[in-house]
């Protein structure tokens, strides 16, 4: 089920027990709606205008969002993090 931008939901009839939904489908669609946007995206050459920045810049991607600094969207970079921290010592 799909519903416009600012449209309604209606439940008619009183159920026994409360209903339940999930908030996310009904946000971005469900799987199949989801795998049909990337499809389309791909075929068209359409890519997302992000900022790719390490975990070890987080802070600072922080500081650049309070300040209203960012073009684009942060996508952390999280690859060897765990790995990195193992090597350094600082996991217990």
């Amino acid at each position: 089920m799909l519903l416009k931008s600012h449209g309604k939901l209606v439940m008619v009839g009183a159920p026994e027990k409360p209903v339940e939904l999930p908030v996310l489908p009904l946000l971005m669609g469900g799987m199949k709606e989801t795998q049909e946007m990337l499809d389309f995206a791909a075929t068209h050459n359409i890519t997302p205008d992000i900022e790719v920045v390490p975990m070890d810049y987080v802070n600072t991607a922080l500081e650049r969002l309070l300040k209203s600094d960012v073009k684009y969207r942060f996508v952390l970079n999280i690859g060897n993090t765990l790995n990195k921290k193992m090597r350094m010592g600082s996991i217990m």
